[in-house]
């Protein structure tokens, strides 16, 4: 199998998991444990968030492990609104979020919240006097996410967490998609919380982090809640923590040469596709607001579904959006958030690249794109 869906999980770095089968048989104590072999975890533990602290450049007492990006978002959202600095029950957001923010929000919204879900252009970015206007006395927190998912898009968070600061708004930032692919440091630092994912960047599934600003009066979304300072509840994955700090400082290594790698790849991508008899059309932007190793397309006249379907068959994994999205009947998010909806909102699937894919691959898939887009064409 030829594997195209890097955005939804990447596989396990080889690194990572030696690590993580050291840490599970040598650091077998709970971190919470006050014996030998628990301070043993716990100081494992703490040198994994110095590490990310330093990767993030944002204060080590702010990093909490989680269970992935998900729980990051729940979380690290609950946290904000525990924190708001004033009055009122306003939250902006966009139209594209990931389910679990998108869907936390419908939750807000049904217990007297008022939520405005920003639509994005045609680029696949929210501009920002959109943003500006959306903005009301009584709005308390912004949750915009970093990286499209779908069609890799950058948002303007810096630019929006400044406007936000100025006007004692607080902002959370989903980063799974972009940790790991480019520098955050700064972006991190304009924030008040985020998350990340560390299966997004060759790390075990079930882990990540969250981001919440240290120096806000935040409450535990559990009371009596001991783990992670309160953060969150349940015994800390020591071992998982472990393997994803050992991707995460690979990654964070290899950002520039693999980021140069894969546009590399998304051009020739991009050169193959010109066989294609039908006219297709690529998602977003071709500028530096763009990661190139997600490329969301459509084939005119061909659904998306039949695509992957077709692709599969012929031993090439590629998707028809978000994992988490899969299964509805709904199209992507992504594309009714700019505008395109019906039968041309079904043509949609996303291929997207990795560290193991190589230039051949990706002539090889733009070519059975082409016959599949032929045979279309023919009937």
């Amino acid at each position: 199998m030829k594997y195209f869906d890097y955005a939804a999980t990447c596989p396990l770095d080889r690194d990572a998991a030696d690590i993580f089968i050291k840490a599970s048989t040598e650091y077998i104590g709970n971190s919470q444990s006050l014996h030998e072999a628990g301070s043993a975890s716990a100081n494992l533990l703490e040198s994994c968030r110095q590490e990310f602290a330093r990767l993030l450049d944002v204060e080590e007492a702010g990093i909490f492990f989680t269970s992935g990006g998900s729980e990051g978002n729940f979380l690290g959202i609950m946290g904000l609104l525990s924190a708001i600095r004033k009055n009122g029950r306003h939250i902006i957001t966009s139209a594209a979020e990931h389910s679990s923010v998108y869907n936390l929000m419908k939750k807000l919204e049904g217990e007297g919240w008022d939520i405005t879900f920003l639509p994005m252009g045609e680029d696949g970015r929210i501009a920002i006097d959109t943003f500006i206007k959306a903005v009301r006395p009584d709005t308390v927190l912004v949750s915009i996410q970093h990286a499209n998912p779908e069609i890799g898009t950058l948002q303007p968070v810096k630019k929006i967490a400044e406007y936000c600061r100025s006007n004692e708004i607080l902002i959370h930032s989903d980063c799974v998609q972009s940790f790991g692919k480019i520098p955050m440091d700064s972006l991190a630092r304009s924030v008040d919380a985020l998350s990340i994912s560390g299966h997004k960047f060759y790390g075990p599934k079930g882990t990540g982090v969250a981001y919440v600003n240290p120096r806000l009066a935040w409450k535990p979304y559990i009371d009596g809640t001991v783990h992670e300072k309160g953060f969150r509840p349940g015994t800390v994955n020591v071992p998982g923590i472990a393997a994803m700090t050992a991707a995460a400082q690979k990654a964070h290594l290899l950002i520039k040469t693999e980021h140069n790698r894969i546009k590399e790849l998304r051009t020739i991508f991009a050169d193959t596709l010109t066989e294609l008899k039908s006219p297709y059309q690529i998602f977003g932007t071709e500028s530096d607001d763009q990661l190139p190793g997600i490329v969301g397309m459509a084939i005119k006249g061909v659904e998306g579904q039949f695509v992957l379907l077709e692709c599969d068959r012929r031993g090439f994994a590629v998707s028809t959006g978000t994992a988490c999205h899969t299964g509805l009947l709904s199209p992507a998010k992504t594309m009714a958030a700019m505008g395109v909806n019906g039968k041309e909102a079904k043509e949609f699937f996303r291929v997207s690249f990795g560290r193991n894919t190589e230039s051949g691959d990706v002539v090889e898939l733009g070519k059975l794109l082409a016959s599949i887009s032929g045979k279309v064409a023919a009937v």
